[in-house]
C-alpha cells in the first residue's frame, strides 16, 4: 500500500512520511541466555505538524503457529529529525529503562540508522547499556533490526521483524 505525505508535516519530518501509519506483522528474537522467540508486534507512527513524530510498539510473544502466547515489550517516544538529516530519539520501555539515541537519515533511500547515546535503568530493570537499530521501508513494509548489548553480552542481534501498514 502507498503511503501519503500529510499536508500538516512538518519540513523536518518530511523524510520520514513514508512511517506515518499503522505497521503491523511477525518477527524473530535471539540473544545468549533466553530462548529463541516469536513475536507479533504493533508500532503506530503519528505527527500533528510539530517537528517530531510520535512513536508507540506493542508486541507480544507468539508460538509457533502464531497463537497469542504472552504480553510482551512496549515503548514509546519521539523521533526528532533535524534540518541537516540528523535524528533524535527519546525512548522509553515497560521494562524499567529510558534511551536517548542519534543517527542519521539515509540521503537517498528510506531508510535511517540510529544508536544509544544514553540509557537509564531504574533499580528492578534487567542490565541494558546499548543499542543499534536499523529501520527501512523495503518493498512497501517497514523492516528493522535491533542489536543489543545486555547481560553482560556485547552488542549483536537481538531482535527483527517485517511489518505491514495496516
Amino acid at each position: 500500500m502507498a503511503f501519503e505525505i500529510p499536508e500538516n508535516i512538518h519540513p523536518n519530518c518530511a523524510r520520514l512520511a513514508w512511517m506515518i501509519g499503522t505497521w503491523a506483522g511477525n518477527g524473530h528474537g535471539e540473544y545468549p541466555g533466553i530462548e529463541a522467540f516469536q513475536f507479533g508486534q504493533e508500532i503506530i507512527f503519528q505527527q500533528d505538524g510539530r517537528p517530531f513524530i510520535h512513536y508507540m510498539s506493542r508486541a507480544w510473544i507468539v508460538d509457533a503457529d502464531g497463537n497469542h502466547v504472552r504480553e510482551a515489550a512496549q515503548e514509546t517516544g519521539f523521533l526528532r529529525p533535524q534540518e541537516d538529516g540528523t535524528l533524535e530519539l527519546v525512548l522509553s520501555h515497560n521494562l524499567g529503562f529510558t534511551e536517548v539515541w542519534h543517527g542519521e537519515l539515509h540521503a537517498e533511500q528510506p531508510r535511517f540508522e540510529i544508536v544509544t547515546d544514553a540509557v537509564a535503568r531504574t533499580a528492578t530493570a534487567k542490565e541494558y547499556v546499548g543499542g543499534k537499530r536499523l529501520y527501512g521501508y523495503v518493498n512497501g513494509d517497514l523492516l528493522y533490526a535491533f542489536d543489543m548489548a545486555a547481560m553482560g553480552q556485547p552488542l549483536q542481534p537481538h531482535t527483527h521483524a517485517q511489518l505491514v501498514r495496516q
